[in-house]
Protein backbone atom coordinates (compact mmCIF):
# COMPACT_ATOMS: atom_id res chain seq x y z
CA UNK A 1 0.00 0.00 0.00
CA UNK A 2 1.31 3.36 -0.80
CA UNK A 3 2.32 5.59 1.75
CA UNK A 4 1.54 9.60 1.78
CA UNK A 5 4.01 11.51 2.45
CA UNK A 6 3.86 13.84 5.08
CA UNK A 7 4.90 17.50 3.99
CA UNK A 8 2.66 16.12 0.66
CA UNK A 9 -0.42 14.79 2.88
CA UNK A 10 0.13 18.67 4.83
CA UNK A 11 -0.60 20.50 1.66
CA UNK A 12 -3.55 18.80 0.21
CA UNK A 13 -6.75 19.84 0.40
CA UNK A 14 -8.05 16.91 2.52
CA UNK A 15 -12.05 18.28 0.59
CA UNK A 16 -10.83 17.07 -2.76
CA UNK A 17 -9.58 13.81 -1.26
CA UNK A 18 -12.34 11.31 -2.85
CA UNK A 19 -14.90 14.04 -3.33
CA UNK A 20 -16.45 12.17 -5.74
CA UNK A 21 -17.63 9.14 -3.44
CA UNK A 22 -19.34 11.83 -1.11
CA UNK A 23 -21.53 13.28 -3.86
CA UNK A 24 -24.78 11.65 -5.95
CA UNK A 25 -26.03 13.63 -8.46
CA UNK A 26 -28.92 11.27 -8.99
CA UNK A 27 -30.08 11.76 -5.68
CA UNK A 28 -29.81 15.29 -5.98
CA UNK A 29 -32.20 15.71 -9.11
CA UNK A 30 -34.47 12.44 -7.74
CA UNK A 31 -35.41 14.94 -4.57
CA UNK A 32 -35.93 17.85 -6.84
CA UNK A 33 -38.33 15.28 -9.25
CA UNK A 34 -40.25 14.54 -5.94
CA UNK A 35 -40.94 17.74 -5.03
CA UNK A 36 -41.83 18.66 -8.88
CA UNK A 37 -44.38 15.63 -9.00
CA UNK A 38 -45.91 16.27 -5.68
CA UNK A 39 -45.42 19.29 -3.78
CA UNK A 40 -46.74 17.58 -0.74
CA UNK A 41 -43.70 15.74 -0.41
CA UNK A 42 -41.76 19.11 0.83
CA UNK A 43 -43.46 18.31 4.04
CA UNK A 44 -41.34 15.18 4.58
CA UNK A 45 -38.36 16.92 4.00
CA UNK A 46 -38.42 20.59 4.89
CA UNK A 47 -37.20 19.98 8.45
CA UNK A 48 -33.82 19.26 8.04
CA UNK A 49 -32.42 19.51 3.94
CA UNK A 50 -31.19 23.14 2.54
CA UNK A 51 -30.23 23.83 -0.61
CA UNK A 52 -26.36 23.72 0.91
CA UNK A 53 -26.50 19.76 1.04
CA UNK A 54 -26.58 19.91 -2.64
CA UNK A 55 -23.45 19.22 -4.09
CA UNK A 56 -24.16 20.45 -7.47
CA UNK A 57 -24.64 24.24 -8.16
CA UNK A 58 -27.33 24.25 -10.38
CA UNK A 59 -29.13 21.49 -8.43
CA UNK A 60 -28.88 23.84 -5.42
CA UNK A 61 -30.09 27.01 -6.86
CA UNK A 62 -33.47 25.53 -8.29
CA UNK A 63 -33.83 23.47 -4.51
CA UNK A 64 -33.34 27.00 -3.12
CA UNK A 65 -36.01 28.42 -5.39
CA UNK A 66 -38.01 25.96 -4.97
CA UNK A 67 -37.91 26.02 -1.18
CA UNK A 68 -38.88 29.96 -1.33
CA UNK A 69 -41.75 29.26 -2.72
CA UNK A 70 -43.38 26.80 -1.14
CA UNK A 71 -42.65 28.51 1.92
CA UNK A 72 -44.92 31.10 0.23
CA UNK A 73 -47.29 28.59 -0.57
CA UNK A 74 -46.71 29.08 -4.10
CA UNK A 75 -47.44 26.25 -6.52
CA UNK A 76 -44.30 24.63 -7.76
CA UNK A 77 -43.76 23.21 -11.60
CA UNK A 78 -41.19 23.53 -14.04
CA UNK A 79 -43.37 25.54 -15.88
CA UNK A 80 -43.95 28.27 -12.67
CA UNK A 81 -40.57 27.35 -11.55
CA UNK A 82 -39.18 28.71 -14.89
CA UNK A 83 -40.15 32.11 -14.25
CA UNK A 84 -37.97 32.43 -11.28
CA UNK A 85 -34.98 30.93 -12.11
CA UNK A 86 -32.30 32.18 -14.82
CA UNK A 87 -30.74 30.36 -17.70
CA UNK A 88 -27.63 29.10 -17.18
CA UNK A 89 -25.62 30.75 -20.11
CA UNK A 90 -22.06 29.35 -19.39
CA UNK A 91 -23.21 25.89 -19.87
CA UNK A 92 -25.87 26.84 -21.83
CA UNK A 93 -28.90 25.17 -20.20
CA UNK A 94 -32.04 25.48 -20.66
CA UNK A 95 -33.68 25.18 -17.42
CA UNK A 96 -37.05 24.44 -18.47
CA UNK A 97 -36.13 21.44 -20.25
CA UNK A 98 -33.68 20.58 -17.40
CA UNK A 99 -36.71 20.35 -15.45
CA UNK A 100 -39.23 18.59 -17.38
CA UNK A 101 -36.50 15.76 -18.18
CA UNK A 102 -35.91 15.42 -14.04
CA UNK A 103 -39.77 15.03 -13.63
CA UNK A 104 -40.05 12.73 -16.55
CA UNK A 105 -36.83 10.85 -14.77
CA UNK A 106 -38.42 10.53 -11.41
CA UNK A 107 -40.89 7.06 -11.14
CA UNK A 108 -42.15 7.44 -7.95
CA UNK A 109 -42.86 10.52 -5.28
CA UNK A 110 -42.48 8.04 -2.15
CA UNK A 111 -38.85 7.97 -1.78
CA UNK A 112 -38.51 11.48 -1.23
CA UNK A 113 -37.69 11.72 2.31
CA UNK A 114 -34.83 8.70 1.52
CA UNK A 115 -33.26 10.72 -1.05
CA UNK A 116 -33.55 13.47 1.37
CA UNK A 117 -31.69 11.68 4.30
CA UNK A 118 -28.76 10.35 1.87
CA UNK A 119 -28.17 13.93 0.95
CA UNK A 120 -27.88 15.49 4.13
CA UNK A 121 -25.56 12.59 4.99
CA UNK A 122 -23.58 12.75 2.52
CA UNK A 123 -23.06 17.04 3.32
CA UNK A 124 -22.43 15.62 6.63
CA UNK A 125 -19.28 13.36 5.42
CA UNK A 126 -18.21 16.48 3.65
CA UNK A 127 -18.78 18.99 6.08
CA UNK A 128 -16.31 16.69 8.21
CA UNK A 129 -13.78 16.47 6.02
CA UNK A 130 -13.82 20.42 5.47
CA UNK A 131 -13.38 20.31 9.40
CA UNK A 132 -10.40 17.99 9.61
CA UNK A 133 -9.07 19.93 6.70
CA UNK A 134 -9.09 22.78 8.56
CA UNK A 135 -8.05 21.18 11.48
CA UNK A 136 -4.77 20.09 9.58
CA UNK A 137 -4.31 23.70 8.41
CA UNK A 138 -4.76 25.41 11.45
CA UNK A 139 -2.26 22.99 13.01
CA UNK A 140 0.61 23.50 10.80
CA UNK A 141 0.04 27.43 10.25
CA UNK A 142 -1.41 28.66 13.49
CA UNK A 143 -1.08 32.01 12.19
CA UNK A 144 -2.69 33.34 15.76
CA UNK A 145 0.32 30.90 17.94
CA UNK A 146 -2.73 29.20 19.71
CA UNK A 147 -1.97 26.48 22.13
CA UNK A 148 -3.35 22.76 21.24
CA UNK A 149 -5.74 23.23 23.71
CA UNK A 150 -7.32 26.12 21.81
CA UNK A 151 -7.22 24.29 18.54
CA UNK A 152 -8.73 21.18 20.43
CA UNK A 153 -12.04 23.67 21.61
CA UNK A 154 -12.20 24.90 18.24
CA UNK A 155 -12.54 21.17 16.35
CA UNK A 156 -15.14 19.98 19.17
CA UNK A 157 -17.00 23.91 18.75
CA UNK A 158 -17.22 22.88 15.00
CA UNK A 159 -18.44 19.28 15.60
CA UNK A 160 -20.48 20.16 17.70
CA UNK A 161 -22.30 22.82 15.90
CA UNK A 162 -22.01 20.63 12.68
CA UNK A 163 -24.50 17.55 14.77
CA UNK A 164 -26.63 20.70 15.66
CA UNK A 165 -27.70 21.35 11.89
CA UNK A 166 -30.91 20.09 10.58
CA UNK A 167 -33.69 18.67 12.62
CA UNK A 168 -33.41 15.28 10.96
CA UNK A 169 -34.35 13.18 13.86
CA UNK A 170 -36.30 15.41 15.72
CA UNK A 171 -40.18 15.23 14.88
CA UNK A 172 -42.93 16.46 16.00
CA UNK A 173 -44.04 14.69 19.47
CA UNK A 174 -48.05 14.21 19.20
CA UNK A 175 -49.84 16.00 22.63
CA UNK A 176 -50.61 11.63 23.47
CA UNK A 177 -46.80 10.91 23.96
CA UNK A 178 -46.23 14.22 25.72
CA UNK A 179 -49.25 13.45 27.83
CA UNK A 180 -47.91 9.79 28.59
CA UNK A 181 -44.70 11.25 29.64
CA UNK A 182 -46.46 13.89 32.18
CA UNK A 183 -48.57 10.93 33.21
CA UNK A 184 -45.29 8.82 33.94
CA UNK A 185 -43.57 11.63 36.22
CA UNK A 186 -46.22 12.14 37.75
CA UNK A 187 -46.98 8.50 38.53
CA UNK A 188 -43.40 8.49 40.14
CA UNK A 189 -43.56 10.79 42.35
CA UNK A 190 -46.92 9.11 43.52
CA UNK A 191 -44.90 5.68 43.62
CA UNK A 192 -42.17 7.86 46.22
CA UNK A 193 -45.13 8.32 48.48
CA UNK A 194 -44.80 11.90 49.65
CA UNK A 195 -40.91 11.88 48.76
CA UNK A 196 -39.57 14.74 46.41
CA UNK A 197 -39.13 13.76 42.61
CA UNK A 198 -35.64 15.40 41.40
CA UNK A 199 -32.59 15.36 43.04
CA UNK A 200 -32.66 16.68 46.88
CA UNK A 201 -30.77 19.38 47.97
CA UNK A 202 -30.41 17.90 51.49
CA UNK A 203 -32.16 21.37 52.58
CA UNK A 204 -35.78 20.02 53.59
CA UNK A 205 -37.45 23.57 53.28
CA UNK A 206 -35.64 24.16 49.96
CA UNK A 207 -36.72 20.98 48.59
CA UNK A 208 -40.56 21.30 49.41
CA UNK A 209 -40.55 24.68 47.39
CA UNK A 210 -38.84 23.11 44.23
CA UNK A 211 -39.92 19.64 44.50
CA UNK A 212 -35.91 18.98 44.17
CA UNK A 213 -34.08 19.60 41.54
CA UNK A 214 -35.24 18.27 37.81
CA UNK A 215 -33.70 17.48 34.89
CA UNK A 216 -32.80 19.82 32.61
CA UNK A 217 -33.50 22.84 34.51
CA UNK A 218 -31.11 25.72 34.56
CA UNK A 219 -30.72 26.96 38.40
CA UNK A 220 -29.13 29.91 39.48
CA UNK A 221 -27.70 30.41 42.64
CA UNK A 222 -25.98 33.98 43.35
CA UNK A 223 -25.28 36.34 46.12
CA UNK A 224 -23.06 38.87 46.77
CA UNK A 225 -19.21 37.65 48.44
CA UNK A 226 -19.32 36.27 50.80
CA UNK A 227 -22.85 35.27 51.58
CA UNK A 228 -21.68 31.36 50.78
CA UNK A 229 -22.61 30.65 47.00
CA UNK A 230 -20.05 28.40 47.01
CA UNK A 231 -21.04 26.62 50.63
CA UNK A 232 -24.54 25.85 49.64
CA UNK A 233 -22.65 24.99 45.93
CA UNK A 234 -20.67 22.24 47.92
CA UNK A 235 -23.39 21.53 50.52
CA UNK A 236 -25.90 20.74 47.96
CA UNK A 237 -23.05 18.43 46.04
CA UNK A 238 -22.42 16.14 49.09
CA UNK A 239 -25.61 16.04 50.00
CA UNK A 240 -27.29 14.50 46.79
CA UNK A 241 -23.88 12.34 46.29
CA UNK A 242 -24.06 11.46 49.62
CA UNK A 243 -27.56 10.21 49.52
CA UNK A 244 -27.03 8.27 46.04
CA UNK A 245 -29.26 5.37 45.89
CA UNK A 246 -29.57 3.44 42.71
CA UNK A 247 -31.31 -0.46 41.33
CA UNK A 248 -30.54 -1.88 38.37
CA UNK A 249 -32.73 -4.32 35.93
CA UNK A 250 -32.52 -7.79 34.39
CA UNK A 251 -30.90 -5.66 31.71
CA UNK A 252 -28.51 -3.49 33.36
CA UNK A 253 -30.48 -0.10 33.23
CA UNK A 254 -30.17 2.11 35.75
CA UNK A 255 -32.71 4.01 37.97
CA UNK A 256 -32.00 6.40 40.59
CA UNK A 257 -33.86 5.79 43.53
CA UNK A 258 -32.61 8.60 45.94
CA UNK A 259 -29.77 11.19 45.23
CA UNK A 260 -27.07 11.49 42.38
CA UNK A 261 -24.09 11.35 41.19
CA UNK A 262 -22.75 14.86 40.85
CA UNK A 263 -20.09 16.66 38.78
CA UNK A 264 -18.80 19.50 40.43
CA UNK A 265 -16.57 22.20 38.06
CA UNK A 266 -14.85 24.25 40.06
CA UNK A 267 -13.24 28.02 38.78
CA UNK A 268 -12.37 29.93 41.45
CA UNK A 269 -10.91 26.85 44.27
CA UNK A 270 -8.73 23.91 43.59
CA UNK A 271 -9.64 20.13 43.94
CA UNK A 272 -7.95 20.04 47.54
CA UNK A 273 -9.70 23.00 48.80
CA UNK A 274 -13.27 22.03 48.09
CA UNK A 275 -12.32 18.47 49.73
CA UNK A 276 -11.04 20.60 52.53
CA UNK A 277 -13.88 22.52 53.01
CA UNK A 278 -16.04 19.38 53.01
CA UNK A 279 -14.09 17.42 55.47
CA UNK A 280 -14.09 20.89 58.00
CA UNK A 281 -18.11 20.31 57.42
CA UNK A 282 -18.52 16.31 58.54
CA UNK A 283 -16.15 16.30 61.03
CA UNK A 284 -16.77 20.17 62.71
CA UNK A 285 -12.96 20.73 62.81
CA UNK A 286 -12.93 24.36 60.65
CA UNK A 287 -10.69 24.17 57.80
CA UNK A 288 -8.70 26.65 59.44
CA UNK A 289 -7.29 24.76 61.99
CA UNK A 290 -6.58 22.20 58.92
CA UNK A 291 -4.47 24.93 57.26
CA UNK A 292 -2.29 25.75 60.78
CA UNK A 293 -1.81 22.50 61.73
CA UNK A 294 -3.74 23.10 64.77
CA UNK A 295 -4.79 19.52 65.21
CA UNK A 296 -4.73 17.73 68.13
CA UNK A 297 -4.27 13.76 67.88
CA UNK A 298 -8.27 13.63 68.66
CA UNK A 299 -9.06 15.79 65.71
CA UNK A 300 -6.54 14.01 62.90
CA UNK A 301 -8.19 10.47 64.27
CA UNK A 302 -12.06 12.30 63.07
CA UNK A 303 -10.07 13.63 60.40
CA UNK A 304 -9.14 10.06 58.47
CA UNK A 305 -12.20 7.99 60.27
CA UNK A 306 -14.34 10.91 58.17
CA UNK A 307 -12.15 10.58 54.97
CA UNK A 308 -12.53 7.11 55.07
CA UNK A 309 -16.00 7.34 55.02
CA UNK A 310 -16.01 9.82 52.20
CA UNK A 311 -13.50 7.98 49.74
CA UNK A 312 -16.73 6.76 47.60
CA UNK A 313 -18.61 9.54 47.48
CA UNK A 314 -20.49 10.13 43.97
CA UNK A 315 -18.88 13.28 43.48
CA UNK A 316 -16.52 14.16 40.79
CA UNK A 317 -14.42 17.87 40.95
CA UNK A 318 -12.99 19.30 37.64
CA UNK A 319 -10.92 22.24 38.70
CA UNK A 320 -9.53 23.45 35.46
CA UNK A 321 -9.54 27.46 35.85
CA UNK A 322 -10.36 27.90 31.83
CA UNK A 323 -13.60 26.72 31.28
CA UNK A 324 -15.78 27.62 27.91
CA UNK A 325 -19.12 26.01 26.76
CA UNK A 326 -17.61 23.94 24.15
CA UNK A 327 -15.16 22.31 26.70
CA UNK A 328 -17.68 22.45 29.42
CA UNK A 329 -20.04 20.48 26.57
CA UNK A 330 -17.23 17.96 26.03
CA UNK A 331 -16.24 17.10 29.13
CA UNK A 332 -20.06 17.15 30.65
CA UNK A 333 -20.66 14.33 27.93
CA UNK A 334 -17.55 12.46 28.86
CA UNK A 335 -18.35 12.36 32.41
CA UNK A 336 -21.91 11.29 31.73
CA UNK A 337 -20.86 8.47 29.78
CA UNK A 338 -18.42 7.23 32.25
CA UNK A 339 -19.95 7.92 35.48
CA UNK A 340 -23.87 8.48 34.44
CA UNK A 341 -23.44 11.85 36.00
CA UNK A 342 -27.50 12.84 37.37
CA UNK A 343 -26.39 16.81 38.54
CA UNK A 344 -23.77 19.29 37.74
CA UNK A 345 -22.59 22.39 39.61
CA UNK A 346 -20.59 25.56 37.61
CA UNK A 347 -18.63 27.79 40.28
CA UNK A 348 -19.31 30.18 39.22
CA UNK A 349 -20.70 31.80 36.14
CA UNK A 350 -18.71 35.02 35.70
CA UNK A 351 -15.24 32.89 35.68
CA UNK A 352 -16.49 30.66 32.37
CA UNK A 353 -15.57 31.92 29.32
CA UNK A 354 -17.82 32.41 25.46
CA UNK A 355 -16.21 30.59 23.01
CA UNK A 356 -13.74 32.32 20.86
CA UNK A 357 -17.07 33.84 18.47
CA UNK A 358 -18.57 35.88 20.93
CA UNK A 359 -15.01 36.87 23.25
CA UNK A 360 -14.48 40.19 20.69
CA UNK A 361 -18.41 41.53 21.29
CA UNK A 362 -18.75 42.25 24.55
CA UNK A 363 -19.34 40.58 28.10
CA UNK A 364 -22.62 41.28 28.08
CA UNK A 365 -22.93 38.82 24.54
CA UNK A 366 -20.84 36.29 26.04
CA UNK A 367 -22.63 35.20 29.00
CA UNK A 368 -25.60 35.62 27.33
CA UNK A 369 -24.08 32.65 25.23
CA UNK A 370 -23.08 31.02 28.55
CA UNK A 371 -26.66 30.92 29.88
CA UNK A 372 -28.00 29.90 26.74
CA UNK A 373 -25.06 27.19 26.57
CA UNK A 374 -25.54 25.78 30.00
CA UNK A 375 -29.48 25.59 29.30
CA UNK A 376 -28.96 23.58 26.13
CA UNK A 377 -26.44 21.33 27.81
CA UNK A 378 -28.94 20.66 30.33
CA UNK A 379 -31.55 19.84 27.93
CA UNK A 380 -29.15 17.85 25.93
CA UNK A 381 -27.93 15.63 28.95
CA UNK A 382 -31.31 15.66 30.73
CA UNK A 383 -30.06 16.52 33.97
CA UNK A 384 -30.24 19.72 36.22
CA UNK A 385 -27.50 22.24 36.09
CA UNK A 386 -26.66 24.46 39.10
CA UNK A 387 -24.69 27.99 38.05
CA UNK A 388 -23.64 30.08 41.07
CA UNK A 389 -23.43 33.82 40.34
CA UNK A 390 -21.89 37.15 41.38
CA UNK A 391 -24.79 40.02 41.94
CA UNK A 392 -23.43 43.64 40.85
CA UNK A 393 -22.75 46.25 43.51
CA UNK A 394 -26.14 48.23 43.37
CA UNK A 395 -27.15 45.68 46.83
CA UNK A 396 -24.83 47.69 48.61
CA UNK A 397 -26.33 50.75 47.62
CA UNK A 398 -29.84 50.28 48.62
CA UNK A 399 -31.00 50.28 52.50
CA UNK A 400 -32.49 46.70 52.14
CA UNK A 401 -29.52 44.39 50.94
CA UNK A 402 -31.90 41.77 50.06
CA UNK A 403 -31.47 40.71 46.31
CA UNK A 404 -33.69 41.40 43.48
CA UNK A 405 -33.43 39.69 39.84
CA UNK A 406 -32.04 43.25 38.81
CA UNK A 407 -28.91 42.63 40.50
CA UNK A 408 -28.24 39.38 38.36
CA UNK A 409 -24.86 40.71 36.98
CA UNK A 410 -24.21 41.78 33.41
CA UNK A 411 -27.04 40.04 31.77
CA UNK A 412 -30.55 40.12 32.06
CA UNK A 413 -30.25 36.66 29.89
CA UNK A 414 -29.27 35.01 33.10
CA UNK A 415 -33.38 35.49 34.37
CA UNK A 416 -34.47 34.61 30.63
CA UNK A 417 -32.92 31.38 30.50
CA UNK A 418 -33.10 30.47 34.19
CA UNK A 419 -35.83 27.74 35.24
CA UNK A 420 -34.78 28.90 38.66
CA UNK A 421 -33.47 31.79 40.34
CA UNK A 422 -31.64 31.59 44.24
CA UNK A 423 -30.79 34.51 46.17
CA UNK A 424 -28.88 34.29 49.30
CA UNK A 425 -28.91 36.67 51.97
CA UNK A 426 -27.55 36.54 55.49
CA UNK A 427 -28.40 39.74 57.40
CA UNK A 428 -26.14 39.26 59.97
CA UNK A 429 -23.26 39.64 57.81
CA UNK A 430 -24.13 43.11 56.99
CA UNK A 431 -25.19 43.99 60.89
CA UNK A 432 -21.93 42.61 62.03
CA UNK A 433 -20.26 45.81 60.10
CA UNK A 434 -22.59 48.37 61.43
CA UNK A 435 -21.90 48.52 65.27
CA UNK A 436 -22.93 51.39 66.57
CA UNK A 437 -19.58 54.31 67.47
CA UNK A 438 -20.64 56.41 70.01
CA UNK A 439 -20.72 60.15 69.03
CA UNK A 440 -19.73 63.14 71.03
CA UNK A 441 -23.77 63.87 71.72
CA UNK A 442 -24.22 60.64 72.49
CA UNK A 443 -25.35 60.64 76.34
CA UNK A 444 -23.85 56.96 77.72
CA UNK A 445 -27.73 55.67 78.24
CA UNK A 446 -28.91 56.47 74.58
CA UNK A 447 -25.33 55.08 73.15
CA UNK A 448 -25.93 51.99 75.51
CA UNK A 449 -29.61 51.36 74.20
CA UNK A 450 -28.62 51.87 70.59
CA UNK A 451 -25.86 49.17 71.04
CA UNK A 452 -28.38 46.96 73.00
CA UNK A 453 -30.49 47.11 70.11
CA UNK A 454 -28.20 46.03 67.97
CA UNK A 455 -26.89 42.96 69.49
CA UNK A 456 -30.18 41.91 69.83
CA UNK A 457 -30.51 42.08 66.02
CA UNK A 458 -27.36 40.52 65.44
CA UNK A 459 -27.91 37.50 68.01
CA UNK A 460 -31.84 37.20 66.04
CA UNK A 461 -30.08 36.50 62.97
CA UNK A 462 -26.80 34.81 64.14
CA UNK A 463 -26.53 31.54 62.22
CA UNK A 464 -29.34 32.23 59.79
CA UNK A 465 -29.61 32.78 55.71
CA UNK A 466 -32.24 33.13 54.00
CA UNK A 467 -32.25 31.54 50.80
CA UNK A 468 -34.82 33.80 48.11
CA UNK A 469 -36.36 31.80 45.42
CA UNK A 470 -37.04 35.00 43.26
CA UNK A 471 -37.96 32.90 39.79
CA UNK A 472 -39.71 29.31 39.78
CA UNK A 473 -40.58 28.73 36.34
CA UNK A 474 -42.60 25.65 37.56
CA UNK A 475 -43.26 26.58 40.68
CA UNK A 476 -44.26 29.22 43.44
CA UNK A 477 -41.86 31.80 44.61
CA UNK A 478 -40.97 32.56 48.22
CA UNK A 479 -37.87 32.77 50.92
CA UNK A 480 -36.82 29.90 53.21
CA UNK A 481 -34.52 29.54 56.26
CA UNK A 482 -31.88 28.04 56.63
CA UNK A 483 -29.20 27.17 59.22
CA UNK A 484 -26.09 28.55 58.13
CA UNK A 485 -22.25 27.85 60.58
CA UNK A 486 -20.27 29.96 59.07
CA UNK A 487 -17.34 28.31 61.00
CA UNK A 488 -17.57 25.29 58.76
CA UNK A 489 -19.56 27.00 56.05
CA UNK A 490 -22.43 24.57 56.07
CA UNK A 491 -25.90 25.07 55.53
CA UNK A 492 -28.62 22.96 57.21
CA UNK A 493 -32.40 22.76 58.01
CA UNK A 494 -33.43 25.25 60.98
CA UNK A 495 -35.05 23.03 63.70
CA UNK A 496 -38.71 23.44 64.08
CA UNK A 497 -38.53 25.70 67.32
CA UNK A 498 -35.52 27.66 65.58
CA UNK A 499 -37.76 28.03 62.47
CA UNK A 500 -40.51 29.84 64.47
CA UNK A 501 -38.70 32.13 66.68
CA UNK A 502 -37.26 33.46 63.66
CA UNK A 503 -40.77 33.51 61.88
CA UNK A 504 -42.17 35.20 64.80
Amino acid sequence: MATLDFKTFSKTNLLELNIDKLTNFDAEIAVIGCLLWDNRSYEKISDFLDEQHFSNENNKNIYKVIKRLLDQNILVTPITLKNHLENNKENELDNLSYLNQIKDSTPSTHNAYQYARLLYDLHIKRSLISIGNEMVQNTIENTEDLEGSSLIEIAENNLYNLSQTGNIDRKHLPFKEALKDAVDIIDKSFQKEGKIVGIPSGLRDLDKKLGGLHNSDLIIIAGRPSMGKTALGTNIAFNASKSYKESKDELGNRTVIDGGKVAFFSLEMSAEQLATRILAEQSKITSNKMRKAELTKEDFKKIAKISSELENLNLFIDDNPILTIPTLRARARRMSRLYDIDLIIIDYLQLMSGSSTFRNDGRVQEISEITRGLKAIAKELNIPIIALSQLSRQVEQREDKRPQLSDLRESGTIEQDADVVMFIFRESYYLERLEPIKKAEDSDDKYNEKHERWRELCENSYNTAEIIIAKQRHGPIGTIKTHFDSNFTKFSNLSNKEYDNISE
